[in-house]
């Protein structure tokens, strides 16, 4: 076993204490990547690792190989047409999808370059997406999700290999401490490399697509997870309370239920607006609301004068710079504000079921089919946001505690915390799978994406120059692969180091 440090080490560990001196990471964080590392280093060096079948990759990442699941895999292989059909399908679906990456990257890379100042400086821990790291990703389910879709995305790559007469020599996990931060099937390359280049693409193209199918596969059971909630008090909320109006000065909280208006019931969203057409500006109304603390509900009536729903939004327009006050008054006209019509003075004023009713859009008879394709086809774009804004969470805490299990049959069966916990963990299965099949599709080796974008350059090259010297039109591919694959590096990273040059 060698005797000091390496200078690759001491490069590391300059690296972790330039990282602690930044504020960069937490300085625990760092200690238990050094201590990692250095474990690897000793495994590695006095053979551990060559016995457990281990490699140690990137300095830090470990990489475990098992021969189990190869027998499956042939089973699963035998419809071989079946397969590469999939294989071919899942080619233009990547395609489709990496149209898309490269859309995000450009318009993220140009908002930073236009305003790098405005833009908000991400923890290095958030950057990575690691399940119990970063701040906004919890750990349990995150981390159950993850190593479901890391399996199913190499399994994929795996029967694709087979599907094509490629041997898979190993399975594998990628660990980083006891995180599994990717996973590998393992094809024999000198095959892999003498397959035609097609069959190439499907063995990549399986992979992320796989994650992609598993996602919409999972928000359909997420929406019928969504449609088993009710209202444990059915009425509507407010999140927000404005100032000097009515419901302020009445004493209303936000997140309060009001359950009635005088004398009418107020069940959900649509009852509060109907309600509320028969009030004017100036008129009082007597509220029943209730506020729930420690799983101890208040009851109260309150009084509230409505003030002017018309003239606080033209008084808003008002006190806002750029806003015009035509443009305005034809906006109100055009949604049916009229002066004198009665405003409370709460804002995002929701149904006490708001928290799923997103979700549940498959089960809701105001959209047509064609609608709930096209909402089902951008719901995991708006799912990646959902945890940031909610702090990690699926849904906001004070909406979560308004939910009860419905009287369908899983439902009354499993309990309202065995229903959050089935939404919670598909939440989190459609998350992580969008994000890996997503992610993996940016044109850049080593992504499958990357691969993809390699191998279809090399087939565009030999068409266009299709006579001339294979050697040359070889060459010419590989070096315009190669200059793609930095100048997406070079667009990823500008989001990422711009902010931080200028803060």
């Amino acid at each position: 076993m060698e005797r000091g440090l390496s200078l690759n080490q001491i490069l590391f560990v300059g690296l972790l204490a330039w990282a602690g001196i930044r504020g960069w990471a937490p300085i625990w964080a760092l200690v238990l990547i050094a201590g990692w590392y250095f474990a690897l280093v000793y495994l590695e060096q006095n053979g551990t690792l060559d016995k457990w079948n281990a490699t140690r990759v990137l300095g830090i990442i470990l990489m475990l190989r098992t021969g189990k699941g190869k027998i499956a895999l042939e089973q699963l292989a035998k419809p071989r047409r079946f397969w590469r059909a999939y294989g071919e399908f899942s080619i233009w679906l990547c395609f489709i999808v990496m149209f898309g990456v490269i859309l995000l990257i450009i318009s993220a890379a140009l908002a930073t370059a236009a305003a790098p100042a405005q833009q908000d400086v991400l923890p290095a821990s958030d950057l990575l997406l690691i399940p119990g790291v970063t701040s906004f990703v919890p750990f349990w389910w995150p981390i159950i999700a993850l190593i479901f879709a890391l399996v199913i995305h190499e399994y994929s790559h795996g029967i694709q290999a087979r599907a094509h007469g490629m041997q898979v020599r190993s399975f594998g996990l990628l660990l980083a401490g006891l995180l599994p931060v990717g996973a590998f099937a393992e094809p024999e390359y000198e095959e892999m490399s003498r397959a035609p280049r097609r069959e190439r693409m499907r063995l990549f193209a399986a992979g992320p697509s796989i994650n992609l199918i598993a996602t919409f596969i999972v928000l359909v059971l997420l929406s019928a997870t969504a449609n088993g909630f009710v209202a444990k008090t059915p009425g509507v909320h407010a999140t927000g309370i404005i100032a000097e109006t009515g419901a302020q000065d009445a004493g209303l909280n936000a997140y309060e239920t009001i359950t009635q208006i005088d004398d009418s019931v107020v069940a959900n969203r649509d009852d509060f607006t109907e309600v509320m057409k028969g009030y004017s500006s100036g008129e009082v109304a007597n509220f029943t609301v209730i506020s729930s603390q420690a799983n101890v509900s208040e009851t109260r009536v309150i009084e509230i004068t409505f003030t002017d729903r018309w003239q606080y939004h033209m008084d808003q327009c008002q006190q806002t710079s750029g806003c015009d006050m035509e443009e305005t008054r034809v906006l109100m006209e055009a949604q049916g504000i009229e002066q004198g019509d009665a405003f409370v003075g709460v804002s995002n004023l929701r149904s006490n079921t708001a928290a799923v009713d997103g979700w549940s859009f498959l089960a809701d008879d105001d959209f047509s089919g064609l609608q709930k394709g096209l909402i089902l086809l951008v719901a995991p774009l708006i799912l990646l946001g959902v945890p940031i804004q909610n702090d990690g969470h699926t849904m906001p805490l004070e909406e979560r505690a308004m939910l009860t299990a419905g009287d369908g049959i899983i439902a009354s069966n499993i309990g309202t915390e065995g229903m959050l916990a089935a939404f919670d963990f598909l939440f989190w299965l459609a998350w992580i799978n969008f994000l890996l099949g997503f992610a993996n599709l940016i044109p850049m080796i080593p992504f499958d994406g990357g691969h993809i974008f390699r191998d279809a350059t090399h087939s565009t090259m030999r068409f266009i120059m299709r006579g001339g010297d294979p050697i040359r039109i070889e060459n010419a591919a590989n070096r315009l692969s190669s200059m793609s694959s930095l100048l997406v590096l070079f667009i990823v990273i500008i989001p990422i180091i711009l902010p931080r040059l200028v803060s």
